[in-house]
């Protein structure tokens, strides 16, 4: 009995090990300057470090707060050999850039998020701490859905996992068992011991289509903070529906407030289509940005009513 658990062990240590020798290829480190001042007025370079992963043969996703307002960022590849790269767009509502590589990279194969379960064994590829060559950390995925708030930023349906993630790691892959991106390490709360975030990757798919779409980021929204209702929720709270987004804030004078949308209302659909995620909701609304308005059907109590919303649209 012991002999074949020591087989299986065996077998899944070989696994573990020939995916992430095939995706490290893939990860590269990102250094940035960033011009500062010092105490006597002489201009002095800050670095920050980073990680990165390439989606295609030239593009690299990584964190917008490693690249910062950089237009140029140096990339470290596995081997040691490094170039310059073009920031192309960077996105902080998403903490998310794109940056263009002048050597050729082997991309990573890109996973769909809204299929990733808790309790999912994942792997955490970057460069801790700046050190050279791809590290890699294990876990699992301890929750899904999560909100974090950092400073002005709000990010919502962000994975949780206890693979641990150390400054450095920030825009590194976060990978699953077939050796896909499931999403890209972003954050980890000093304060709560052995918790790590990612963004999910179909936020990166959104963030492509998006520039693809329009040429630039932008940042769509209507005024509403929204968390996804749970069986459980519904009941604790006497809310006669059991799928959808509950308002918990309204920005005063935004949109949502002035069609008279109210914390405690329940979204259920958007433009049609059945909201289950607080990223179908932001979806639909991008998707809604050359219309102008986002029709949303809202749970009140026992009553339901349909509202046009518009849709505020900003430069980033």
């Amino acid at each position: 009995m012991n002999d074949t658990h020591h087989i299986d062990l065996s077998a899944l240590s070989g696994m573990i090990a020939s995916l992430v020798e095939d995706v490290k290829e893939s990860v590269v480190t990102v250094l940035v300057e960033i011009p500062s001042l010092d105490v006597f007025l002489f201009q002095q370079p800050v670095r920050s470090v980073g990680s990165g992963f390439a989606i295609s043969s030239k593009y690299v996703i990584t964190n917008a707060h490693v690249v910062r307002d950089s237009v140029e960022a140096v990339i470290v590849y596995p081997n040691g050999d490094y170039s310059k790269a073009e920031v192309l767009a960077s996105d902080p509502s998403r903490d998310l850039a794109l940056l263009e590589v002048y050597t050729g990279l082997k991309p990573l194969k890109l996973g769909d998020s809204d299929k990733v379960r808790v309790g999912e064994l994942v792997f955490a590829i970057g460069s801790p701490l700046g050190l050279p060559g791809p590290s890699v950390t294990i876990g699992v995925v301890s929750a899904l859905g999560r909100t974090i708030v950092t400073g002005d930023l709000v990010f919502e349906d962000l994975i949780q996992t206890d693979a641990a993630i150390n400054p450095g790691n920030s825009g590194g892959p976060l990978i699953n068992s077939m050796g896909e991106a499931v999403g890209v390490t972003t954050a980890m709360i000093p304060y709560a011991q052995g918790i790590g975030f990612a963004i999910p990757i179909n936020t990166v798919k959104r963030f492509l289509h998006m520039l693809e779409k329009h040429g630039r980021p932008l940042r769509a929204w209507i005024g509403v903070y929204v968390a996804q209702l749970t069986r459980n929720t519904s009941k604790l709270m006497n809310i006669p529906v059991e799928e959808g987004l509950i308002v918990v804030r309204i920005i005063p004078g935004s949109p949502a407030h002035r069609a008279g949308i109210k914390p405690g209302d329940v979204i259920i659909e958007a433009n049609g289509r059945a909201l289950k995620k607080v990223s179908d909701l932001r979806a639909e609304i991008e998707d809604s940005i050359d219309k102008g308005y986002v029709k949303l059907k809202i749970a009140r109590g026992r009553y339901t009513f349909e509202v046009d919303v518009p849709i505020v649209v900003e430069e980033i």
